[in-house]
């Protein structure tokens, strides 16, 4: 391999390997710690219900597949989409109440073509500090006028909506850092009230929230006051794809303006048969549903008992670890009673904000919670002081 000249090599690569990867002591990135074992209790996966290995999917992909179609590998904008009869599109768009769904490559393409095909460059956006990072990006990317405001500040929101007019705002429905939950009713409100347009990001709420898992717009009925809805069919759907559920307008001019959806390969027949089989065993989980926030609750209330500071309202459940080098002992510690959560860092969470995160899913047992709860109360307390990092 030739070597890199000095602008690559010496002021991004070597920048990155002194500060991400040399300073840890397996020389390895903080996200990444032990291999986990057989046996181990692994709270790393957003497949929420525990349906990745569905009977009912497995044999709808194992027949899509025998089936042998032909895929037409190319962009979705040469596809005659509306002669298609009860697609895996229409089909998310009724579960949602929305008038037209488009099929992206991911949650990530979803969030950066909506925005930049609805937003007007300079138009005022209003985002949530702990506003997953594609919403950020799809804002830079059409151009916005970017107003953070505080996580979950409805008043700050208002005040910031009141100084640089109306403009898009953009939220997630359950936030995957801290797992908190936004204030959907009283931001939709005010967003009508001031005139605003608003895009809820449902990754980690649908599925798992709202009547047969429609999502937490839906539980709130809200459905008709939400302009945009986005989703990764990552998580609870335990697959790879994403969604956009919009106005059936939008959705005629969407696939021909959006980059993601111009420049990338649509999705292939027998993804669509596995998305609609988990689709119909996902309405069906209403006891898996009930069983994930049951066993959520049970391990949000026993951290708390331990003293830890745990701002979780959903089966996303964080510990706040603070910087780097006191994260990479959490999770050794955690790790070496066989615990695995996911570590969050830069650019997930600010610098020295760091998580340790637990998603929790509906096969979680009780015994397992135990063991975790016992894991987390040998944490040293000064890593761990039930303060806000």
């Amino acid at each position: 391999m030739p070597e890199n000249p000095a602008f690559v090599r010496k002021k991004k690569i070597e920048s990155h390997l002194n500060e991400l990867i040399y300073p840890r002591k397996n020389q390895q990135h903080l996200v990444l710690g032990q291999q986990p074992s057989e046996g181990a209790i692994v709270l790393q996966s957003n497949d929420y219900l525990a349906i990745s290995n569905h009977d009912k999917i497995r044999d709808a992909y194992f027949a899509a597949l025998e089936q042998g179609r032909k895929d037409v590998v190319m962009s979705a904008i040469f596809l005659h989409k509306d002669l298609e009869v009860d697609s895996f599109e229409q089909q998310l768009a009724q579960y949602t109440g929305y008038e037209h769904c488009i099929l992206s490559q991911s949650g990530w393409a979803a969030n950066i073509g909506l925005i930049q095909t609805v937003l007007p460059p300079n138009t005022p956006v209003y985002i949530d500090f702990f506003a997953h990072m594609s919403l950020w990006d799809g804002a830079r990317h059409a151009q916005g006028e970017i107003h953070p405001f505080l996580h979950n500040n409805v008043r700050q929101l208002g005040k910031l909506i009141r100084r640089h007019g109306p403009g898009l705002i953009l939220v997630d429905s359950v936030y995957s850092t801290l797992g908190t939950v936004a204030p959907l009713t009283e931001i939709v409100a005010l967003a009508k009230q001031t005139g605003c347009a608003i895009l809820v990001d449902e990754s980690h709420s649908l599925g798992t929230h709202g009547p047969q898992g429609a999502g937490l717009v839906a539980e709130l009925g809200l459905t008709d006051d939400v302009d945009f809805l986005t989703v990764s069919l990552a998580k609870s759907f335990a697959y790879r794809a994403g969604a956009i559920l919009c106005s059936q307008k939008i959705g005629q001019c969407l696939p021909f303006v959006a980059h993601p959806a111009i420049f990338s390969s649509a999705l292939l027949n027998h993804e669509i048969e596995v998305l609609k089989a988990t689709l119909a065993v996902i309405k069906a989980g209403d006891v898996r549903r009930e069983r994930l926030f049951v066993q959520s609750e049970k391990l949000r209330q026993g951290l708390r008992s331990l003293g830890l500071h745990i701002q979780s309202e959903s089966q996303i459940i964080a510990l706040e670890t603070g910087p780097e080098d006191q994260t990479e002992i959490v999770r050794d510690h955690l790790e070496a009673c066989q615990v695995f959560g996911s570590v969050f860092c830069q650019p997930a969470t600010p610098k020295n904000k760091n998580l340790v995160r637990f998603s929790v899913n509906s096969d979680v047992t009780d015994a397992e919670i135990d063991h975790i709860l016992s894991a987390c109360s040998l944490i040293e307390p000064k890593i761990m002081t039930g303060k806000r990092c």
